[in-house]
């Protein structure tokens, strides 16, 4: 068996990358695509392979012998053939020139812009199948030629993209575009429809076009062979190059990049995130279909202005549209109104960090907080308040990462003294509808906020609703004079028409909004229990959809964090480098799904387990 790649294409997607070599030359995580496919083809004990080059060949060539000779090749011979008018032709004509190779023996066809596990090479060489696609199952960010499989695994459909049905994705699988021919196969069958749809179609079309023609004709000679989405990767450009980066770094540096991401996670479906937080319970299907049913109309429409969404934000939570000012996520919000405030900003520490990071013009100062169960009270924050003469309080409430919790009647005393000293308060409730149904409350009410005039309330409607793609967040104040400078603030048309849409249909859906609720703090006491029986790991209160655990085994968190992702696809929030938990191992889980919870739980004590014996 030999190989063969096409490797004459220009690459102009990729811009600056291909401008002085080709596309497999492209390095991801500091070694090109053409290396990666050589040292695979090596393991798998190929022994001929041809590449076709066209742009750039020179530079192609002489890379090649810059990196392999004879020793690490392994008694691979390299051979060439040249594609002279690279520049007019597609991938067709580039095959057509390698004929001759494809009938001398069996085929391992691939393109040049993949990056893949080498085990697939080594697996598709093992199959008693002598006709292979790789494929994979289709994910919504794919691009490109798709199958369809029948139950013994024949393909029996290739779709271009005049042929692709989004709603038929579910039967799809992705050509990864690698393929196994044997020599019959391309004597019998491939070359001479090659030939054939060549001259009758010309040169500038793409060889899947061929096998198209065969599935077509119920010649069902090419099985599929099926690998998972985060064994390979093509790259087409920059964006892919990040993720294919992303997706084959080594382990710790995958974990950093995944990390810097800050979401974006549907690019990496397999991953199981833990991370980030979002309530899995809500928005329901009927919900979501009433969105669907608008689709086309939200996407070709600008939204209101911010009066209208005001408005609708208001009918939701029961207050005055003038004492309400809805964001772009509460991110938009905590940035416009923190620059707002002045003076000395208390702040019980941990807390979430988009807070302090927007004080630019005030000065944070620390409640002391109990490092033995990050609890504080209303008695040391105003303990704080007096010493330091500070004029704001932030209270996260449940707190992140800790989801330690004050009553409502303790922020209502909170409130009173503050209210004597002209102390404002910026109570942050964004995960306060997860708490227990018999202490869960909120503050967003008129009668609260008029008799609290130094109440500042901040809600993230993305995390607690389940809609975080949709980026909306509401700041509510009884002073109409604050709001009005908060949307001032705020970019004009910050939110888009699903969001407004969002707001306008929501309130038919308020009672699955709480049994939502109720699900998560439900999931929450039965995955604490879980974790906590986890030898070595020590959980802490919390009312949040998140738990806050510690560690005391011998593995630092930051190891087992990259365990987790590199071995279980997990990725949880490492606390390492935050306040005040540097050098501790503390970690946050969020609560998800239940079937999900008990596959990390399981990951959680094999990693655990396997510390304990070393």
């Amino acid at each position: 068996m030999h190989a063969l790649m096409l490797a004459a294409g220009m690459g102009k997607r990729l811009g600056r990358y291909t401008q002085n070599g080709t596309k497999c030359m492209v390095q991801v995580n500091g070694k090109a695509l053409i290396e990666y496919a050589i040292e695979a083809l090596v393991k798998a004990g190929i022994k001929k392979f041809t590449l076709v080059t066209g742009y750039r060949s020179d530079a192609l060539k002489n890379f090649i012998k810059s990196r392999f000779n004879e020793k690490n090749l392994c008694g691979m011979k390299i051979e060439y053939i040249d594609n002279p008018v690279y520049d007019k032709t597609n991938n067709i004509y580039s095959l057509y020139l390698a004929k001759d190779v494809l009938i001398q023996d069996d085929t391992i066809l691939l393109e040049s812009d993949l990056i893949f596990e080498d085990k697939i090479l080594e697996d598709i060489i093992k199959s008693p199948d002598k006709d292979l696609a790789i494929v994979s199952y289709f994910e919504p960010w794919m691009d490109g030629t798709c199958t369809i499989m029948d139950s013994d695994r024949n393909i029996v459909g290739m779709l271009d993209k005049d042929h692709f049905k989004w709603a038929d994705i579910r039967n799809y699988y992705k050509t990864v575009n690698i393929y196994k021919l044997s020599k019959e196969f391309s004597q019998q069958y491939y070359i001479p429809f090659l030939e054939a749809y060549q001259t009758a179609f010309g040169k500038n079309v793409y060889y899947e076009t061929v096998l198209k023609v065969l599935t077509l004709l119920d010649v069902k000679k090419i099985k599929g062979f099926e690998v998972c989405g985060n064994q390979w990767y093509e790259i087409d450009d920059p964006a892919d190059l990040a993720i294919a980066e992303t997706r084959f770094a080594p382990v710790k540096e995958k974990l950093k990049m995944m990390e810097n991401r800050y979401g974006g996670y549907w690019r990496f479906p397999q991953i199981l995130d833990f991370c980030y937080l979002v309530n899995p319970f809500f928005p329901p299907k009927r919900l979501i279909d009433e969105l669907k049913s608008s689709f086309e109309v939200l996407m070709r429409s600008y939204p209101s202005g911010a009066r209208q969404q005001n408005l609708l934000a208001g009918k939701i939570f029961n207050v005055l549209p003038e004492h309400i000012a809805v964001g772009n996520g509460a991110a938009e919000l905590i940035n416009s109104f923190c620059r707002l405030v002045t003076g000395k900003t208390a702040i019980p520490y941990p807390t979430f960090n988009e807070y302090p990071a927007r004080f630019c013009n005030s000065e944070t100062v620390p409640v002391p907080v109990n490092q033995e169960n990050f609890e504080y009270t209303v008695s040391d924050i105003l303990k704080v308040v007096d010493e330091e003469k500070a004029n704001t309080v932030l209270l996260i409430n449940p707190d992140n990462p800790t989801g330690h919790f004050l009553k409502k009647q303790d922020v209502l005393k909170l409130l009173d003294e503050l209210k004597k000293r002209n102390v404002r308060l910026i109570f942050d409730e964004s995960f306060i509808d997860f708490a227990e149904s018999e202490i869960r409350y909120t503050l967003i009410d008129e009668e609260i906020i008029n008799k609290y005039p130094n109440l500042v309330i901040i809600k993230s409607i993305s995390k607690s609703y389940g809609v975080p793609g949709f980026r909306l967040g509401v700041l509510v104040n009884s002073n109409e004079e604050l709001i009005n400078e908060v949307i001032k603030n705020n970019s004009i048309w910050n939110i888009n028409s699903f969001g407004e849409y969002f707001l306008q249909i929501f309130d038919k859906y308020k009672s699955g909004y709480k049994e939502s609720c109720d699900l998560i703090a439900a999931e929450r006491a039965r995955y604490s229990k879980k974790l906590s029986e986890i030898p070595g790991i020590k959980v802490y209160p919390s009312q949040a959809n998140y738990v806050l655990c510690e560690y005391t085994g011998k593995m630092t968190v930051t190891e087992l964090t990259e365990r987790l992702l590199s071995k279980h696809n997990c990725l949880i929030k490492n606390l390492v480098k935050k306040t005040p938990f540097e050098g501790k191992n503390f970690m946050r889980f969020a609560v998800i799904e239940p079937d999900n919870n008990d596959i990390f739980i399981k990951a959680l004590k094999e990693e655990l387990s396997s510390d304990k014996a070393n």
